[in-house]
Parts: C-alpha cells; structure tokens; sequence
C-alpha cells in the first residue's frame, strides 16, 4: 500500500468516538475532519481529537478527504451516503447501510456510475473469535453446517442511552440495531440466505427512560421489539434467530452452529473477541485456541475492540483493486434479511431474498496484521 486516505466523519454522537479514537490503529486512514448537524458536537470532537470541524456542505466538498464515514441516525443513512456519493467520495456507513433494499441498490447505482465504493459495518464479523470459528467451519470441523440458533435478548436500550427514542421508531428494533452483527457473522460462516419467516410483537406501546439526562420521560413504541425469525440459508442450512428487547434475563448463548460432525459454539458477534468451542460427535467440548489473531487481543481492559477494521480493509481494498470484505453486496444482503423478517411478522408468510452475495474473504492473522500500523 503507498497512501493514505484522507476520511472525514459525519455524525459526531456516541459512536464517533469510537472511529475517531480507533482509526489510528489502522493503516491506510487519516481522519481529517468531522460535521454534524450540530456544529456544537463538531466543534467538541474535533477539539477532542485534533481535526477540523466543518459544516456538513462543507465537509462534503473538502477536497482533502476520499472517503466519509455516515454516522447519521438509520433515517438518515440512504439520503446523507447519496449526497456523499454525488459529491464524488467513497462512503462507510454506520449500520444498517439502509432501510431498504432498492434504497440500497439506488446507492450501488451511484456508486457504480461514478466508479465509487460503498461499505458498511459491523466489522466485528472480522474478530479473532468470528475468523477462528469460521477457519474451522472451513476446514470441515463440524462438517456441514446444517442448522443453528442465535439469540440477542436483553430489557432494552432506554436503560443507557441518553437518548434512546430512535431506537424504538421505525429504522430501528432488534432486528435493525443488533441484528446485522449476527446476519453478518452468519453470511461470513454459511453464506447468503434464502428466504425468511418470522414472528413480530412488541411487549408494550411505551417505554420509559432510566437513563440519565432524560430519566422518567416515556417514549413510544412504533416498531417490533420482539422478533422470533427463521432463516433458511443458500447452502440449505436453517437457522433460528431472536432479537428482543423485552427480555429481562436469559440462558441461551449468542450463537450456535449445528453440523454433521459436531457443534460450534461462536461468541457475541457485536465484539471482537470471545471463547470459541467445538464439541465433536461424542459430545465433548473443548475451547479452540485462538491461532494469535490480532483482531482477537484484549485492547480495551479485557476486551478486543477493533471497529474501524472494516473502514481500514475498505481503504486497503480501494488501493489494491480488490473486493472490501464489509461490502455493500454483502451489506445489502444483510438489509435484504431484515426487511424480510420485518415483513414475514407483518403477512405471517415466507419471504424470499431478492439479493445474494459471496462470503467475504476469510481474514487470517497474517492479513489482519496487515491491517494495523
């Protein structure tokens, strides 16, 4: 790789902080300069880390930067990635890429007609924990995945947020908010899927705020928090998937595969890193050792946190002319999934996916090192 790409954020609320305090990790990125529709946020981001706080038109047109990182609210992700593309730069996108797959495919037009990438998180699915577990799907350890379960469950997002609202409007949910990490480490394990059902439900209309600044104030309910899905996979695995935020305790684990030759247990895809363990056909289980992936390393107290990866791999992928492993196939895709879900639990019908994609490529230590300064 000979440059850098100049990046600018867009968005500068809870989450920027991660890109902005990550992103020197990574080869290849140079965060230059932010905005937000509230230049107070920009202003005390850019103070924060030593960037240049700009309007949101003139982030857009600064010269300097190839490629703007979309932190907007999901509502907003379609129309801000448009305006990035025709202002002629390279968009990563906060998940979900958008709210709906001809949105998506109006974005790989653009892209495609001004020779333009488009990426999206999560890029957790790049973590040592997910690489390991999918090294040894690949190299036939359970044999063939046949069927599996994920869970997601929790009281809720009113609980930390300060301000939690979006969450609970259309554009946000389970499925929207946490779901694609698990739709991604299952497209990154098993492939694409073939068609969805599901059931839909939401345990209240309101919900109330025990947060602080906004401690007590309620909000409304206008999309589904309980989501028990069914995903039926390309290569013909089936999966179940439930996403809810009405649950106030749980013993299911994140995420289990099911094969010919055993089971794999994969840890929470919304982190890095974790404990993956294999049983083989008698049953016994053993913890796999992690193979010394970087991505996988404890960087935070006892956790791997390397967002910003997929952003680095996309900007290495735009220097050597190869596909970006959080593409925006792979990310529609995704998309695809969870719009389907939502409309299986409206008609209480299969739906099938209207978009495919390819496994992204496998990340093993040597290219995830790559990746780092």
């Amino acid at each position: 790789m000979t440059r850098e790409l100049g990046v600018g954020i867009l968005g500068c609320g809870n989450i920027s902080a991660t890109y902005f305090s990550l992103a020197p990790l990574f080869r290849g990125l140079k965060v230059l300069a932010c905005a937000d529709i509230n230049p107070a946020a920009a202003t005390a981001r850019a103070e924060q880390y030593g960037v240049t706080a700009q309007s949101v038109d003139e982030l857009l047109q600064n010269d300097e930067l190839d490629v703007i990182v979309n932190l907007t609210i999901p509502g907003a992700h379609y129309e801000m990635s448009k305006r990035i593309l025709e202002a002629g730069k390279h968009v990563y996108s906060e998940k979900p890429l958008v709210l709906s797959v001809d949105e998506g495919k109006e974005l790989g037009r653009i892209a495609a007609e001004k020779r333009l990438s488009v990426g999206c998180a999560p890029d957790t699915f790049l973590g040592g924990a997910h690489q390991r577990a999918r090294k040894y799907i690949d190299e036939g350890g359970i044999g063939r995945v046949t069927s599996g379960t994920c869970h997601v469950m929790s009281p809720g997002m009113e609980m930390w947020h300060p301000n939690p609202d979006f969450f609970f409007l259309p554009g946000g949910g389970p499925v929207l908010d946490l779901g694609p990490y698990y739709i991604a480490n299952l497209i990154n394990l098993i492939g694409p899927v073939k068609q969805v059902a599901a059931l839909t439900s939401m345990a209240n209309e309101t919900r109330t705020i025990t947060s602080e600044p906004r401690r007590g104030e309620i909000i409304p309910v206008k999309t589904p928090t309980n989501i028990h899905a069914l995903l039926e996979f390309q290569s013909g695995a089936t999966i179940s998937l439930s996403a809810s935020w009405d649950v106030w305790a749980h013993r299911h684990s994140n995420m289990e595969l099911y094969g010919t030759e055993g089971t794999l247990f994969v840890p929470d895809p919304n982190f890095f890193g974790g404990k993956v363990e294999a049983a083989g056909r008698d049953g016994k289980t053993s913890e796999l050792d992690s193979q010394d992936h970087p991505f996988g390393k404890p960087n935070q107290g006892e956790r791997a946190n390397y967002r910003t990866a997929g952003l680095a791999d996309m900007a290495v992928a735009l220097i050597e002319g190869r596909d970006a492993r959080c593409s925006l196939a792979r990310a529609l895709h995704g998309v695809d999934v969870m719009a389907a879900i939502l409309k299986s639990g409206e008609t209480g019908a299969f739906v099938p996916l209207s978009t495919t994609c390819s496994q992204p490529a496998a990340l093993d230590a040597e290219a995830a090192r790559a990746l780092l300064r």
